[in-house]
């Protein structure tokens, strides 16, 4: 891809491996501050101490609605993001931020409180703890877990909005149109249609994209300019600014085929939980304009001037899922474009989950409860499925017989088997075969060879689709050369002579050593159990030891140790 924002992927890391800074951007100041909004101090951005100026790396998942509990989706949002955010951990950057966090206000949230019978405000409190207990689960190492209840969100938005206002960017209008409560927002007559509801038999006006039920509505609200940045966004796209590249075509189409301008509150007696629109108690700022300015709020907005990168702003990656993209890739950039702040550098959609090749759907019944499949296959091995058989350009079918497999496949008959023969063969002189290696004392064949050529390519490969945004081929590089170690394993039948065989066992010792270090981001905990067996120093295990033959100081006294137990289900 052509996207040089910023410096963004202008050094690669496959080229080196190792922890870079990115420049800093000043960011444009707003030509007037209202009186009222200087007098805040939460109106500047937080730093951490030190005083250095660089801009950590920044990676956001979408902010979670809190109406309903949590599915596999949302996991897999939040394993794909922790990937990224361990990722460039990895390669040294120590400072990479993690934004979670959930999206508390509008009228589907004021619905579902008012269904259970509970306060709004406690309704969100125990759906929140939920987010943040799966957070948990998942092993996600986030730096942030935002709520747009939050008093400094609630700020952050109403100067977002008066700085919109004092730009010209705001005005009222009548609205009309098809609104959708479940999706949060209007459609064209285009994009609906009469549909029968299987469960009553009562016809309605759907979303067509959604299939979700829409109402006639008629009011005046705000609407903001969106019109006016057809020709800026469609740059944009230009840029490689949308990943993968497969979502962009649908985005451009829409986008190139007109915009109109988009309603940007509700009348209050409609909406009342959301934040209130400045100098104007009848109205209530849109839920989709509150919570796309969450990425701001966490990185200190409002910024004094040069100060946002301090914070992380521009993101650097907004994870999101393909349900949400004309909001993250077309309202969210126009907004930014308004008030002449950075643009994020890239969006990286993911598919969705279906079963049996149906979209989940709660009233069907065919939904995955996250906390049920980490309770029962380990964090681990979910971690590892879905990174591995997610799908991005598309989407894929979840299937506990798939899980099963997989795990069987890779983790229990490849990772585990690997470590527990490699340890069993080399009968406590893995240690000495080691130093022989690499002073040359036991010599390679030319099957050795080509199998220490095949590492000694793999962490390239793997930063290469690392640097593409793309953590499920990284991981599918990963897992070949775990099938290829098992067959060189075999064919070379190292058992029957361990001292003629000193190069296979090193080299496989090194093809444990090198993945548990590229496998630190997908199973954060198997690896470290890994590269413990192995006795691999807790300082050798970044991205620049994951090299053939960059270490020689491991192998001492090791123990064999089951790393994958056998599953006591097969269903």
């Amino acid at each position: 891809m052509a996207n040089l924002r910023g410096g963004f992927r202008a050094l690669s890391w496959a080229n080196q491996l190792l922890y870079h800074q990115r420049p800093s951007w000043k960011c444009a100041s707003c030509k007037v501050t209202p009186p009222a909004v200087v007098r805040s101090a939460r109106r500047y951005a937080t730093t951490s101490e030190g005083t250095s100026t660089a801009k950590p790396y920044y990676i956001t998942t979408p902010i979670f609605y809190v109406n309903a509990a949590p599915h596999v989706g949302h996991l897999y949002t939040m394993v794909i993001a922790d990937v990224l955010k361990r990722w460039r951990t990895l390669v040294g950057d120590s400072e990479a931020q993690l934004l979670t966090g959930t999206d508390e206000h509008g009228m589907k949230i004021q619905q579902a409180a008012i269904s259970a019978g509970i306060d709004t405000q406690a309704f969100c409190d125990r759906n929140c703890k939920t987010f943040k207990d799966l957070a948990k689960s998942a092993d996600m190492d986030y730096n942030y877990f935002i709520r747009t209840t939050e008093p400094a969100h609630k700020e952050a938005v109403q100067y977002f909005w008066e700085m919109l206002q004092h730009r010209g960017y705001i005005y009222t209008a009548k609205h009309e149109g098809w609104y959708s409560v479940s999706d949060e927002t209007f459609y064209p007559q285009s994009q609906v249609h009469l549909s029968l509801d299987p469960a009553t038999g009562r016809k309605r006006m759907v979303s067509i994209e959604t299939g979700k039920e829409v109402e006639w509505s008629s009011e005046t609200n705000y609407h903001f300019r969106l019109s006016a940045f057809q020709d800026r966004l469609l740059e944009l796209y230009k840029t490689g600014f949308i990943t993968p590249e497969h979502y962009a075509g649908d985005v451009v189409k829409s986008v190139s085929s007109g915009l109109s301008d988009l309603s940007i509150s509700r009348p209050v007696e409609r909406l009342t939980w959301g934040v209130p629109v400045p100098s104007d108690s009848t109205q209530t700022i849109y839920v989709w304009l509150d919570a796309l300015v969450n990425y701001l709020t966490k990185a200190g907005y409002p910024f004094p001037p040069g100060e946002g990168s301090r914070g992380g702003w521009p993101a650097d990656v907004h994870v999101v899922g393909k349900d949400i993209v004309r909001f993250h890739c077309v309202y969210w950039p126009a907004f930014l474009m308004a008030l002449d702040l950075p643009i994020p550098r890239n969006v990286l959609v993911h598919g969705h989950w279906t079963m049996n090749r149906e979209k989940m759907s709660k009233s069907t019944g065919n939904v995955v409860n996250p906390f049920f499949a980490i309770d029962r296959f380990g964090v681990d091995t979910m971690r590892f499925f879905l990174s591995f058989q997610g799908g991005f350009a598309s989407d894929a079918d979840y299937d506990n017989a798939h899980i099963i497999r997989d795990y069987k496949k890779y983790l229990q008959q490849g990772i585990g088997n690997i470590a527990h023969r490699t340890i069993g063969c080399a009968k406590k002189n893995l240690r000495t075969y080691i130093v022989n290696a690499v002073t040359g004392k036991s010599p390679a064949t030319r099957t050795d060879q080509e199998y220490q050529k095949m590492l000694e390519e793999l962490s390239t490969k793997v930063a290469e689709h690392m640097e593409k945004l793309n953590p499920r081929a990284a991981l599918q590089e990963i897992m070949a050369v775990i099938l290829q170690t098992n067959k060189y394993f075999h064919n070379s039948e190292p058992w029957k002579n361990p001292e003629q065989n000193q190069r296979v066992l090193y080299n496989v010792a090194e093809s444990m050593r090198i993945t548990g270090i590229l496998l630190q981001p997908f199973m954060p905990t198997k690896a470290k159990e890994t590269l413990d067996l192995f006795r691999v120093d807790a300082s050798k295990r970044g991205i620049s030891d994951a090299r053939y033959a960059s270490d020689s100081d491991y192998g001492e006294g090791i123990k064999k140790k089951i790393l994958f137990e056998p599953l006591i289900f097969e269903n």
